[in-house]
Formats: C-alpha cells, structure tokens, sequence
C-alpha cells in the first residue's frame, strides 16, 4: 500500500472496501494503538496500569490501597477516552467503507460510536461506577447503567464484527461505488 491509499483507507468514508483491506486496516489500528498504550501514555503520566510500587508499599493500609486504585481507574478512563477520540475517525472510515461493501450506509457504526462515547463519558466522570466495602477495602463497581450499556455496546460490536469482518459484500456496482473485488453479478 502506498501513502495514497492508506490516507484514503483512514481518512475517507466514500466507497468501498473487501474484507481483507478491513482486516488489515484494523490490524494497523491495533498495532498503532497498542504502541500508544503500553510505550507513550505512561511517559506523560496516562499509563493504565496502577503504580505496583505503591501499590506494594500501601498493602497493609485498605484506605491508601482504595486511593490508589480509584485513581488507577480513572487515569485508565481519561486513556481510554484519549484513545478513542485518536481513533474514532480512521476506525469509522474503514468500518462505513465496509458497511458500503454490503450495501449500507453505515448508521449502525455512528450508534456504536456514540455508545461508546457515553460509556466513556460515565468513567471519566466517575458516574458509572459505585464504591463498595469490601472488608475495609473500597472497590469501583459498575453501575448498573454502565453494565447495561458496555452489555449493548458489546452486541453492536458483535454484530459489526460478524458483518464487516465475515461476511461477503454486495457483488458488482452497488450504491457505493464498483465492487472491490472487480466481481460483476452473475
């Protein structure tokens, strides 16, 4: 692939695209993504891991071991949000071309997204979760709302999965342009 086409891969939502270039698309995302996760957001103070060494040196106090990971949780939501507004575009192009493949115009995708943006939205306020005792230790539990959300978005993503990653798209012209593959109708 050339600059070309990986900027119209992730910078545009018109046309169409096979499962392969979806595939690999999203393969590239993950790579990016994981890069930023585990090798970046530490260095400027957003890793998702809590710090073990002080984790390690409040385990005998539960009010300091609360602390520690109320705050590990919420610098794993400002990431998690950090993250999704990096990816959330070139994730969209390549799952609209997609959903053009089959035919669709892809509103499926912007429900997932907006979901998903409200699920992110409820951590890092810290309303979609409770405290509970847990023998003198404090623990972040999910809401009820926020159960149920990640339990639909869960089905969507599901869904756009098995219809973007699995299944064959409309063969010859459709209403999104010619067929990706060069196939014509029988």
């Amino acid at each position: 692939m050339n600059i070309e086409s990986l900027k119209g891969l992730y910078l545009s939502r018109e046309g169409r695209i096979g499962r392969k270039t979806f595939w690999l698309g999203f393969l590239g995302l993950a790579v990016v993504s994981i890069l930023l996760s585990i090798v970046i957001m530490p260095m400027v103070g957003l890793g998702m891991m809590a710090d073990t060494s002080a984790m390690i040196a409040a385990s005998t106090d539960p009010a300091e071991m609360s602390r520690l990971a109320t705050q590990a949780m919420g610098r794993s939501s400002w990431s998690g949000l950090l993250l999704f507004a990096l990816f959330v575009y070139p994730a969209s192009a390549i799952l609209i071309k997609r959903r053009h493949d089959r035919d669709s115009a892809g509103n499926d995708v912007w429900i997932y997204f907006g979901l998903s943006i409200v699920l992110l939205l409820l951590q890092v306020s810290g309303f979609g979760f409770s405290m509970v005792d847990m023998g003198g230790f404090q623990v972040p539990v999910p809401t009820l709302m926020t159960t149920l959300l990640t339990a639909v978005l869960a089905i969507i993503g599901i869904y756009l999965l098995v219809v973007c990653g699995f299944l064959k798209g409309t063969e010859g012209t459709n209403t999104y342009g010619p067929d990706p593959l060069g196939g014509e109708p029988a």
